[in-house]
């Protein structure tokens, strides 16, 4: 008869041995102690829970936080009168909470640490605000310095096939954006798949690929969390949520607000979540890329006790961002501000802001009722129909400073687009202080920039813009001009950060004369150049010989014919 050997079964039985005189001995020390014995490789562990021991100090201290009720806790360990043990139990019941301690083995402790992997970033949705806890966000973005960072945590988290997959996934894919501080979110339905795009400092950048399904699951837990219906496929949709973020240098925490909207598109409903990260719009009046003559016009301006002042651009260009830091620069205790918005998008100490809700609460009707208010200084998110520019010019006529933005495509337009809203030429020269244009452009990494020779085509271009401005250019250098590099500081992009280029047109005796006669932005402009401010492309070439940014950049936001 042969006898055959099962190393394998052996083993096992083994292992099970050692296992149950493992658990016998922490019973018999639990006796010994007086405490409870927990058996943790049955027991339900409560996520929540776990969070309230960070998992590289459970480890250490060989304790684990795996039940809770209120401030009643159930906490198991290894060897309670350890050091560390002892030290994690004090610092527990010094926060307020209510402790019973059980004894536990290695295996069932081991199983308890296992159970930090399907922890979620986030700790909690409650009321519209998804905590992402401090340590977690250090981590990620500890992991991630450029766009193929988050590819990578995101294709590693979608392999793991875990029921927890769809909320890290989503949660390394903001985690990341903050990182690389992109200010857009882009889900895209397509035929073959569903592609994920940031928004980096106004330019779209590929970050990866999602399957279908998992972009549905992804589709309902961003629907829940921004308070949107999850029934409703074929109708556009807008929702919010907030993310905590955590103070830097000792500071208080911060939320970030996220917008939501939902498109419906050919495959699926399309996403873009917008990142209105606090930190970007407190930039002070004096780095958003001014020269310095515009800028003390600027400062003269905004002290004025009444008139009216409209910053210009497209989408996205920056308009709200420096309205914000003019109220900033002119908020004191001294002055009433109230900003009338739609909506409103950060939050100014000081000022009172009222959101603007549809056909219910226009523009038009916050204005009027703010200006029963007794205010000082008012600022309002767009002026965008005939009521709403009637009323703002009427306010600023009766000694009220009023900021706003207009759609347009440079200063001198604002005058038509002002008359073609029915405001009275007439008027204008007394409510109207100064008209201001901007765009944003990349700026140069300062790191990894390449210095060239200007020749060709960039050499037409500068030398026609040069000619045009006159003295305006007659200062800077005119020989050498600098392209992107390639460095672990931008992330291989050559780009890191945005900076603004500027137009103005002041209100003066000759520009009154023109709007009289339904002028043309020409004629405006024609009017306007005894006031010697750059325009655009004459702001933007300046910038491009100063080393700031690129041509090709420039040209991407400024006509330069």
């Amino acid at each position: 008869m042969t006898v055959h050997f099962d190393e394998d079964k052996q083993n096992k039985r083994l292992q099970e041995l050692r296992l149950k005189e493992e658990e016998d001995l922490a019973k018999l020390l639990s006796e010994r102690y007086g405490l409870a014995y927990a058996d943790l490789t049955r027991t339900p562990i409560n996520t929540d829970a776990l969070k309230l021991i960070p998992e590289e100090e459970a480890r250490e201290a060989e304790v684990v936080v795996f039940d809770m009720a209120g401030k009643k806790l159930k906490i198991a360990a290894i060897s309670p009168k350890k050091e560390l043990a002892d030290k994690k139990f004090k610092e527990l019941r010094e926060a307020g909470y209510i402790l019973e301690i059980f004894m536990t083995t290695s295996g069932g402790l081991g199983r308890a640490l296992e159970r930090y992997r399907e922890l979620s970033y986030a700790s909690g949705v409650e009321g519209g605000i998804l905590d992402i806890s401090d340590r977690e966000v250090r981590e990620t973005v500890a992991l991630v310095k450029k766009i193929p960072d988050v590819s990578a945590l995101v294709e590693k988290t979608l392999k793991e096939k875990k029921s927890f997959r769809t909320s890290r996934t989503f949660e390394i894919v903001l985690a990341g954006a903050i990182a690389v501080n992109a200010s857009d979110v882009h889900f895209e339905p397509e035929e073959t798949g569903v592609r994920l795009r940031y928004r980096l400092d106004g330019v779209l950048a590929d970050v990866t690929n999602f399957d279908a399904p998992t972009y549905q699951l992804l589709l309902s837990r961003i629907k829940l969390i921004s308070g949107l219906k999850l029934n409703l496929k074929n109708t556009p949709q807008d929702g919010r949520f907030s993310i905590k973020l955590p103070g830097k240098n000792g500071e208080p925490d911060k939320d970030m607000e996220i917008r939501v909207s939902l498109l419906p598109g050919a495959y699926s409903e399309s996403i873009v979540l917008r990142l209105l990260n606090p930190e970007t719009i407190e930039v002070p009046l004096e780095e958003l890329g001014m020269s310095d003559n515009l800028l003390q016009l600027i400062e003269r301006e905004i002290k004025k006790p009444n008139g009216m002042i409209l910053n210009t651009g497209p989408t996205g260009s920056g308009k709200t961002t420096t309205l914000y830091a003019c109220l900033r620069k002119i908020n004191d205790p001294g002055v009433k501000i109230i900003t009338i918005e739609d909506p409103i998008e950060y939050h100014l100490e000081g000022v009172v802001q009222t959101q603007t809700k549809g056909k219910d609460y226009t523009f038009a009707e916050g204005l009027r009722s703010a200006l029963r208010q007794d205010p000082d200084i008012i600022m309002v998110g767009e002026i965008r129909d005939a009521e709403t520019a009637e009323i703002s010019v009427n306010a600023s006529l009766t000694g009220h400073l009023v900021l706003s933005t207009l759609h347009t495509n440079s200063a001198a337009g604002s005058f038509p687009r002002l008359i073609d809203l029915g405001v009275n030429p007439r008027v204008m020269s007394s409510a109207v202080n100064l008209a201001l244009a901007q765009r944003l452009v990349r700026k140069l990494c300062f790191k990894c920039k390449k210095e060239i020779a200007i020749e060709g085509r960039a050499k037409e271009i500068i030398e026609k813009v040069v000619s045009r401005a006159g003295n305006r250019l007659s200062d800077i250098q005119k020989e050498k001009m600098w392209v992107p590099g390639n460095c672990e500081e931008c992330g291989g992009l050559g780009y890191r950060g945005r900076i603004g280029i500027f137009e103005a047109i002041r209100m003066t005796e000759k520009v009154d004369g023109a709007i009289q006669s339904n002028p043309s932005e020409r004629e405006i402009n024609k009017a306007a150049e005894e006031q010697n401010i750059a325009t655009i492309a004459e702001d933007g070439i300046a910038k491009v010989l100063k080393g700031v940014t690129t041509l090709e950049e420039l040209g991407r936001v400024a006509d330069l014919s």
